[in-house]
């Protein structure tokens, strides 16, 4: 049964869907089922796919206007499967708000389909809104990609206050899945020392694949692809590789 894991940070621009594609790609490269959920109304996720929702995506699914399995749709890279977004989840949260439940919506969409999957892959919006509680809700654990910096500490110390409060609320089995460093670059002392700070503070929760500047990462969602496909070569897909391949050994 498919394990379910957000990937969310509340500050943008920290690697958080770029995360989620590639660690979704390598996974399924490595010879896992995967579905990636695209809960950002952004759509990025799914663009970097190259897939462009038509009449069936995350939004329906979620207010119950089709189910999941007709949403998800084969994407570039096999044993990958994506439920795509497009902004017209953005209106989804007036939607939900009249709703009974509305925390739950993507928990119970997903509960007839996550029996298909080894891991479920949900990217996150950039903000704590009812749409990333429902991810949460509905995820088992969280990965928190964070850009080494000095504010990235500020914001970390927010976001795991955040994720006990919906494990008080609505999720008693929300777990911290691990902390994943992005645009990494060992050459400097302000990246060492947020490193050194993080696996301080969340001892043991630290993947040990860091992922580095690399502009190759940049380049490939212009091109519908994951990193894996665009450049296998690259230091960015030799890292998501690598995550993934923690990953699987962490919940073997």
């Amino acid at each position: 049964m498919g394990k379910i894991i957000a990937v969310t940070n509340q500050k943008g621009g920290v690697g958080k869907t770029t995360t989620s594609i590639n660690l979704s790609a390598c996974l399924a490269e490595a010879g896992k089922k995967v579905l990636l959920v695209d809960m950002d109304p952004q759509g990025n996720a799914s663009s970097g796919l190259g897939v462009r929702p038509d009449k069936k995506s995350v939004y329906e699914v979620i207010l119950s206007k089709n189910t999941a399995e007709s949403a998800t749709f084969n994407t570039v890279q096999q044993g990958l499967r994506l439920m795509p977004a497009d902004i017209r989840l953005s209106g989804a949260e007036i939607e939900l708000a009249s709703l009974e439940r509305r925390e739950y919506r993507l928990r119970a969409a997903l509960e007839s389909i996550k029996q298909q999957y080894d891991f479920i892959i949900v990217d996150c919006p950039p903000s704590l809104n009812l749409l990333t509680i429902n991810a949460l809700t509905a995820a088992q654990s969280v990965i928190v990609p964070i850009q080494c910096e000095y504010f990235a500490l500020e914001g970390l110390t927010a976001l795991v206050n955040t994720i006990t409060r919906i494990k008080h609320s609505f999720n008693p089995g929300l777990d911290l899945e691990g902390i994943l460093l992005t645009m990494y670059d060992g050459r400097t002392n302000l990246c060492l020392q947020v490193a050194n700070e993080v696996k301080k503070h969340f001892r043991g929760k630290v993947f040990s694949t860091s992922v580095p500047r690399n502009v190759r990462l940049g380049e490939a969602p212009s091109h519908g692809l994951p990193i894996n496909l665009y450049d296998r070569r690259s230091t960015g897909a030799e890292a998501y590789a690598s995550l993934a391949g923690e990953l699987i050994k962490k919940n073997r």
